[in-house]
């Protein structure tokens, strides 16, 4: 093997090397920002569950943009059990559907409106979290071996 062979292998070698690191580092880049994507997705669907911010992004006209309409709408995805199962609060997907909804979007604008669905929400936890307690309570009854009315054996 002569020296001028084996030069234009090393430089096809070489030039194979770096387009599998520029592959592995685009795809390293890709996979980033799709969880930084992931990210801000989760984090503003979930801000949907605030009644105040909504008020806030209906006061500056957000929803009268068509663009941010069907950014709602693409959001609807996070209904799937796949995504939803990452939601802190859920009650966001309840306003995300909501939010389908012009004459919804159209009445947010007013402060007594979001401060109507905001006391609407902390009755719900309220009351939910006494009836989880109560069912919980009657579960553990059920679950306590009744009451023996037999002496012990002597």
């Amino acid at each position: 093997m002569h020296c001028g062979e084996s030069i234009p292998n090393l430089k096809h070698a070489i030039l194979n090397f770096r387009s599998h690191q520029f592959i592995a580092v685009y795809l390293s880049d890709a996979e980033e920002q799709l969880k930084l994507r992931f990210q801000v997705e989760l984090e503003f669907v979930q801000c949907l569950a605030n009644p105040n911010y909504l008020n806030f992004l209906a006061q500056r006209g957000y929803f009268k943009e068509q663009n941010f309409i069907n950014y709602l709408k693409y959001l609807l995805y996070w209904k799937e059990p796949k995504y939803a199962k990452y939601l802190k609060y859920p009650q966001c997907l309840h306003m995300l559907d909501l939010l389908q909804y012009e004459h919804f979007r159209k009445e947010l604008v007013s402060a007594p409106c979001a401060k109507f669905i905001d006391d609407q929400q902390l009755l719900h936890w309220q009351h939910y979290h006494r009836r989880r307690m109560k069912l919980f309570q009657e579960q553990q009854e059920k679950m306590q071996p009744p009451p023996h009315n037999k002496p012990p054996p002597s």
